[in-house]
């Protein structure tokens, strides 16, 4: 019989007790709101509303620089970073038409990818603390 926590891979082969993930996903759930923020602001472009879409797409894009940066994916920085700028509602572009719906959707794409391959480290004195 094949244990659930050994088919999840959490279990090494030689032991019995469960090993703690060398990484966290932490990126994941903004990219997934940035890219559910920027596809709504499709809707909303030419609405009063997409202030709150800008502010959710700059702040979300920035949080995701800080998880890039821990973990050393600095390529990512290229895609986030614009992203931080062009949805800035502080300083905002003056875009509009199929060029701004082409960037919407690029944009949700860039938090997507971005959301699944940052893969910040958990350091080994935070492994201790997350059980109890």
């Amino acid at each position: 019989m094949i244990l659930p926590a050994r088919r999840l891979g959490l279990m090494s082969r030689n032991s019995k007790k469960p090993t703690r993930p060398e990484f966290s996903r932490a990126a994941l759930v903004p990219g997934l709101l940035g890219a559910i923020a920027l596809l709504a602001g499709l809707a909303l472009l030419d609405s009063w509303w997409f202030i709150v879409i800008q502010f959710a797409a700059a702040i979300l894009a920035l949080i995701m620089c800080v998880y890039a940066i821990q973990a050393k994916a600095y390529w990512w920085l290229l895609g986030l970073a614009p992203i931080a700028i062009i949805w800035n509602p502080i300083l905002p572009l003056g875009l509009s038409g199929q060029g701004w719906q082409f960037l919407q959707l690029l944009g949700a794409l860039v938090f997507v990818f971005a959301g699944f391959k940052i893969k910040v480290p958990i350091a080994p004195n935070e492994m201790s603390h997350r059980g109890r």
